[in-house]
């Protein structure tokens, strides 16, 4: 505990300029003879520390020994900050609380100030304690190199049971994935979260093979050339910011309010086209356009029915 201690006040004069002795005896629930005394020992470590007695007296180090010795830049500590806010709020992790702690008990007020200007809330709408123990149940199995098994359902509500090494945790889009080697399929797939029930962590370990996710190669899984359709899609102008959002700007012939893209078809984009109504028209491929009005037609008849 004094180790940890010393190690974080030495952060701390790293990084601000004077510290009262007051405040790290408050942060660290010491008494203030407690701190001269770790002081003391960081003097006897080799640790430049200054303390001066008055009204703007303090604890500091020699700023050539700050300059010298920064561990991390005010803009770094901001990107870190944001980095483990937009973590946790995805799944639990004590060590990365702590760490958050530290940053904050360094910062000046310019620091503190920059955290606030960006946050990335990474959990869905709604209640999330669920979504948070499926990903902090992943995350623990990642780290210790722990087989995995979950029933996993298709679009078509097809269940298998899979076994998986779990490599990565993949936020793309609104969507949370799990990049792992399946070995029913004898190959790394992407499995989304939603469809995962049933998960348990296996008593069987593995090792971990050579991914370069720097590559992201789950994106070969999403794009293959078998799998993408090109669609052209006029749309009514009213609509254009959603369409914006959904599609991307850069999709967009604002003149012409016509939609171009290449996505992968499935089941997911003839629910997401759906889910448009009457407000886009699909102009290309053809047999995507019968595709819609089919299940279109089928939603007519399920309600016509249901009046019957």
């Amino acid at each position: 505990m004094k180790l940890e201690r010393l190690l974080t006040m030495t952060m701390i004069l790293i990084n601000r300029k004077k510290v009262k002795a007051q405040e790290l005896a408050e942060l660290f629930n010491v008494s203030i003879r407690t701190i001269y005394r770790d002081i003391e020992t960081l003097s006897c470590a080799g640790v430049p520390v200054i303390s001066q007695q008055g009204v703007n007296g303090g604890i500091s180090l020699i700023d050539g020994y700050r300059v010298d010795k920064q561990v991390l830049t005010k803009d770094e500590l901001t990107s870190l900050s944001i980095a483990i806010k937009s973590a946790l709020t995805t799944y639990e992790d004590s060590h990365a609380e702590a760490v958050l702690e530290k940053i904050t008990s360094i910062a000046d007020d310019h620091v503190k100030q920059s955290m606030d200007h960006l946050f990335v809330d990474l959990s869905p709408w709604g209640p999330n304690a669920l979504f948070k123990e499926l990903i902090t149940t992943l995350k623990t199995a990642i780290e210790n190199n722990r087989c995995i098994s979950f029933h996993y359902s298709t679009t078509y509500g097809e269940q298998t049971s899979r076994i998986v090494e779990p490599h990565t945790i993949v936020q793309k889009g609104k969507i949370w994935y799990l990049y792992g080697y399946c070995t029913l399929r004898k190959d790394f797939r992407l499995f989304k979260l939603a469809r995962m029930k049933h998960l348990l962590q296996a008593d069987s370990t593995f090792e971990r093979k050579e991914v370069n996710l720097s590559e992201l190669p789950w994106g070969k899984e999403w794009h293959r050339p078998q799998n993408v359709v090109d669609l052209v899609i006029s749309f009514d102008k009213d609509i254009t910011t959603l369409v914006e959002e959904s599609f991307g700007a850069e999709h967009i012939d604002h003149e012409q309010s016509m939609i171009h893209i290449s996505i992968p078809e499935d089941e997911w984009l003839y629910g997401f086209l759906l889910s448009f109504g009457h407000r886009i028209k699909i102009m290309e491929p053809l047999y995507i356009r019968d595709i819609i009005q089919k299940r279109a037609l089928e939603i007519v008849q399920l309600y016509k029915n249901l009046d019957n």
